[in-house]
């Protein structure tokens, strides 16, 4: 199993942005999409974006649309959520995920994190002025 170790996130105003980073030890990028999900309290988690291992496709949540944009460094093994014009809304603690590349098809038609191998540690996101 990956292992995911977060970074970045903070306190910022609405409309500004920040970079989440996930970067994966142990098995590669190779085998394993990667998908980002957030939690705000007393929500339960969401899905928000995701990038195929295969083909590099991605999709977005419609609330993050335009806004975020998931992409990934091969050398670094890394896969990254930049995140602009941020809103209050978007508040949460930010997982990255590892979801293996063969049930893919399937996790993107439900976005269930039961289909998730590993998480990582978590981001705490909060967007206030």
């Amino acid at each position: 199993q990956p292992q995911l170790v977060q970074s970045g996130g903070g306190l910022v105003q609405p409309g500004e942005s920040l970079t989440l980073a996930c970067a994966h030890g142990g098995p590669t990028l190779d085998y394993f999409a990667t998908a980002w999900f957030r939690q705000a309290p007393g929500k339960e988690r969401e899905s928000v974006s995701g990038i195929s291992r295969s083909d590099g496709s991605t999709y977005y949540e419609d609330s993050v649309k335009g806004r975020f944009t998931i992409f990934r460094d091969h050398g670094k093994n890394t896969v990254y959520l930049q995140m602009n014009s941020l809103k209050s809304e978007d508040t949460g603690t930010y997982y990255c995920a590892s979801i293996r590349q063969g049930i893919w098809r399937q996790f993107l038609t439900e976005k269930n994190p039961s289909y998730v191998t590993s998480w990582g540690q978590g981001s705490q996101v909060t967007v206030s002025s």
